[in-house]
């Protein structure tokens, strides 16, 4: 299995980005989703979406970032708008098995986003 993400990159703040993950080796995940770690922090919920369509974000994400997949791809994606220096972080894209939904039984390698103020 092999999650694969990309999009994130330098941004100032007030900007938008948006994050893509692959996952491969692996039939259509129960959820798709992004965790963050940002320097010297625990890691954190960003959002996730059920094979389904249920979404959830954590608090720092709700009324900014959107997330969605597309099953057939196992592809999920997270636009991101408003950044704020608060969301830099490490960004990584994880997958879970039922009846989990914020546990990762596969986690990418992570992309860097960093906001410039």
């Amino acid at each position: 299995v092999q999650l694969q993400a990309s999009g994130g990159g330098l941004v100032q703040t007030g900007g938008s980005l948006t994050l893509s993950c692959v996952a491969s080796g692996i039939d259509i995940p129960y959820v798709m989703g992004w965790h963050r770690q940002a320097q010297g922090k625990q890691r954190e919920l960003v959002a996730y979406v059920t094979s389904g369509g249920t979404t959830d974000y954590g608090d720092a994400a709700k009324g900014r970032f959107s997330i969605s997949r597309h099953n057939a791809k196992n592809t999920v994606e997270l636009q991101m708008n408003n950044l704020e220096p608060e969301d830099t972080a490490v960004y990584y894209c994880y997958t879970t098995e039922r009846p989990y939904k914020t546990r990762p039984t596969y986690l990418g390698p992570g992309t860097l986003v960093t906001v410039s103020s």
